[in-house]
């Protein structure tokens, strides 16, 4: 895992559960800076091709460790396999749907560094508001 002050990344081997049951290896790169603070970006390398980035809500993530959660396109939830605690995740999009199965150990030390950063709670003291209303007043 790398780290700053102000940002942190990990690589994380995971698995897409396809529907006939084949278990395809994958890795991800997770990361995560205090300028965005509330979201975790993954990008989820798929062979040759250019990574499939998805952005997902660091609580998100971080509830889904404990309990379902999630609506729509994201959903989470931790499950045990194997005698391995791991982190469900369903991705769904107009192109499809994937499932993936993340170990646990791997993301909650990443998520850790990430609350190391930006404690929960103390995400709006890292966002510069004036600067947000001035980016999206400029694009009207």
């Amino acid at each position: 895992m790398n780290s700053s002050s102000t940002t942190a990344s990990a690589e994380v081997g995971l698995r897409l559960l396809v529907p006939d049951r084949t278990i395809i290896p994958l890795l991800a790169t997770l990361d995560y800076s205090a300028d965005d603070p509330y979201a975790i970006r993954v990008a989820f390398h798929v062979g040759n091709e250019a990574p499939v980035e998805w952005i997902f809500a660091r609580e998100l993530l971080t509830v889904g460790i404990v309990r379902k959660v999630g609506r729509g396109d994201v959903r989470v939830w931790p499950a045990e396999k194997s005698g391995e605690r791991i982190l469900n995740l369903t991705l769904s999009s107009p192109f499809g749907r994937a499932h993936f199965e993340v170990p646990l150990t791997p993301l909650t030390d990443f998520l850790d560094r990430t609350y190391e950063i930006v404690p929960a709670g103390r995400e709006a003291d890292f966002i510069d508001i004036e600067a947000e209303l001035d980016d999206l007043l400029w694009h009207i």
